[in-house]
């Protein structure tokens, strides 16, 4: 990992490529020491040596600063999780996959499939994934649901659809890799939904 912008430095710099690889390396070093939530703009402003102008210069929130140094520059959170909520709650869990899965189609799937692997064998960063998917991924979509056992509700989904970038992306298995983002969404959609809303107490054993 390169090493941190000395902290001396203060003030605003020109927001050339610089200041952007400085912002992304202390970004890293704040995401790893302080986690996702606790981490902020300001504090990756101070840690890199500029003013929180020129890090909002580069990345809109704390989201997009986060993706970025994932390796990942294309996908807007915010957005995506707009695009999930506006709508009626019962087609959510098919809103969420769809939404997911378009978003990746940008490139082909050639992000994913390299962001991915080069996120999960780097310690620091494979750590912050389940962060920021739980908490700028899924958790505005609980919040707005206000549902019991978010814990819980954000695990399994994110299991769900780990599953299918895996098999759409990484490892790819047919038809789900062919199959339109719409398609897909018809089919794990009702899985996804019983976990954001549906009943997630354990049925009894058959003949207990």
């Amino acid at each position: 990992m390169a090493e941190l912008a000395p902290t001396s430095r203060r003030g605003r710099r020109p927001a050339g490529q610089d200041a952007r690889a400085d912002i992304l390396t202390a970004a890293r070093a704040e995401f790893l020491e302080r986690g996702y939530e606790a981490a902020s703009l300001r504090s990756v402003a101070r840690r890199a040596g500029v003013d929180p102008g020129t890090v909002r210069h580069w990345f809109a929130d704390k989201a997009r600063l986060l993706t970025a140094t994932l390796g990942v520059t294309e996908i807007e959170p915010g957005k995506l999780m707009e695009q999930v909520v506006d709508g009626p709650v019962e087609t959510l869990g098919e809103r969420l996959v769809e939404t997911v899965l378009d978003a990746w189609e940008y490139d082909g799937g050639t992000t994913v499939r390299v962001a991915v692997p080069a996120v999960m064998a780097d310690p620091g960063l494979r750590g912050l994934l389940p962060q920021f998917i739980g908490a700028a991924i899924l958790g505005p979509v609980l919040r707005t649901l206000d549902t019991p056992d978010a814990p819980l509700r954000t695990a399994l989904v994110a299991s769900q659809m780990a599953g299918l970038m895996m098999t759409r992306f990484l490892v790819p298995v047919e038809p789900i890799a062919s199959m339109t983002p719409a398609e897909v969404a018809a089919l794990a959609g009702p899985t996804i939904q019983r976990y954001l809303t549906g009943d997630l107490a354990r049925q009894p054993d058959a003949g207990a």
